[in-house]
């Protein structure tokens, strides 16, 4: 049995829930404790979401060894925020990421963690439901319109339209999903969302491969092009991304909490990162390697034509729609760190929310309802998640952990915590003003132009 610490009694009186306790729930017989891979399946869908596709952008605009570097010293930043998040979770003898804040800062501190993974979360979830009505139904850029599979398949019909899409989509695949109460039935789909991230990464090495040996393509650029001052501040554009790349920081307590052996955690967390950035890293070189400059910001853009090889055609669909369903699979996941945390605003005082199935069902499907809503009517939220992403998940993945770090109350933090903690924080700080500070120009710089 595990013992709640005062944060999390105070906050959460009744039975023990599968949201927030170890193992063992009681309407779930048989149930013995998650398995090591099943958690590092579950652990690396958290991590590897949309932002991916990003990558390839990121490092073309580093360059290419500048930018793989990047990714790795990401995974080893996160590595060790994570451990310093876990060992102070111990100390405190907590059962969650919000009562590890609550025991350095209390209530306030608790409220305004959860505050920014719903925010982060919600975010999130609508962007993958716009990604995938995008790939699904099409989109409009600059006027013009990029069809979707089902009308490249099936041609035009009522069907194929964006809303009725995503409506079957929510219905079908994402609210059964969403329905679990413990992350580790989402162990199979993860698994399957893992293995959906490789395809993209075997299609695209495989394309690479082709065009190298054909001498269609040529080597990418080693080390960024500063050719004006512009361009060497559009050099820290590029932190957001990669510090944002591995959040995964959300899950990690419900992960642990269903273990058959907790003390597994750290190890989970090592092959996970591993694993991801591994992918992230393959995914950045070819993709670089085989688009060089015209590499896009979403490089799932840059297959919407012809790739200039055989089966180009089929090649295409075949990324989108694995990655379409990638997305979908790592929704769940996703979402269920943002129902605990709505839940843990709302009712604080409540039982867990696992053990009141009205409260469960009415959340799940208020959610859901919202993320589908803005999904489908407001495509400009785009922009407006690109600030909260610049602040809340940053905050979630790095400022948290290491302000729990600094302020140390159990009297744990070594020397090396406190300035990998001061680290973390310039970090996040810097990026999170570059982000802004790139949106809001974006913002006026457009405004100008469309008023001009």
């Amino acid at each position: 049995m595990t013992i709640l610490s005062s944060a999390d009694r105070k906050y959460r009186r009744g039975p023990r829930a599968p949201l927030l306790q170890s193992k063992h729930e009681p309407s779930e017989s048989g149930f013995d404790g998650a398995s090591f891979s099943g958690a590092v399946f579950n652990l690396s869908t958290t991590i590897v979401g949309a932002g991916i596709m990003a990558l390839p952008a990121t490092v073309n605009q580093l360059g290419l060894i500048p930018g793989l570097i990047m990714i790795v010293l990401g995974a080893v930043l996160t590595g060790s925020s994570i451990d310093m998040l876990l060992r102070f979770t111990r100390a405190s003898k907590t059962t969650s990421y919000s009562g590890v804040v609550a025991d350095a800062f209390g209530g306030p501190g608790r409220a305004l963690l959860q505050a920014c993974v719903v925010v982060n979360n919600l975010g999130m979830l609508i962007v993958y439901m716009i990604i995938i009505g995008d790939v699904l139904s099409g989109t409009w850029t600059d006027g013009a319109h990029h069809s979707g599979v089902t009308e490249e398949w099936f041609g035009k019909q009522w069907w194929t339209s964006r809303s009725p899409l995503l409506l079957l989509t929510t219905l079908l695949v994402l609210a059964p999903l969403v329905s679990f109460k413990r992350v580790d039935s989402l162990r199979y789909t993860s698994a399957l969302s893992v293995g959906l991230a490789l395809v993209f990464v075997a299609i695209t090495a495989g394309v690479t491969m082709v065009k190298l040996m054909d001498g269609s393509i040529g080597l990418p650029r080693l080390m960024p092009q500063l050719v004006d001052q512009a361009a060497f501040w559009r050099l820290f554009t590029t932190i957001p991304v990669l510090v944002t790349a591995y959040i995964c920081h959300h899950n990690i307590h419900p992960i642990e909490n269903e273990l058959k052996d907790p003390n597994q955690m750290k190890l989970i967390v090592s092959a996970s990162l591993k694993l991801c950035s591994t992918v992230y890293v393959a995914t950045s070189f070819f993709g670089v390697l085989l688009f060089g400059d015209s590499t896009l910001d979403d490089v799932l853009a840059n297959f919407d034509g012809d790739l200039g090889i055989s089966y180009s055609s089929l090649l295409d669909d075949l990324v989108r729609v694995s990655y379409c369903i990638h997305l979908m699979l790592v929704f769940p996941i996703v979402f269920f760190s943002l129902r605990l945390n709505v839940d843990g605003l709302l009712f604080p005082y409540a039982i867990p929310i696992a053990f009141d199935d009205r409260r469960f069902i009415s959340i799940t499907v208020a959610l859901m309802v919202f993320i589908f809503m803005g999904a489908n009517f407001v495509p400009s939220i785009w922009a407006a998640f690109q600030f909260t992403g610049a602040t809340a998940a940053i905050s979630v993945g790095f400022i948290f952990p290491a302000a729990i770090a600094l302020r140390d109350t159990h009297g744990i933090a070594t020397k090396n915590d406190r300035l990998i903690s001061l680290l973390m924080i310039f970090l996040a700080v810097s990026s999170s003003t570059v982000a802004i500070s790139s949106d809001i120009y974006s913002i006026f710089h457009n405004g100008k132009q469309i008023g001009g």
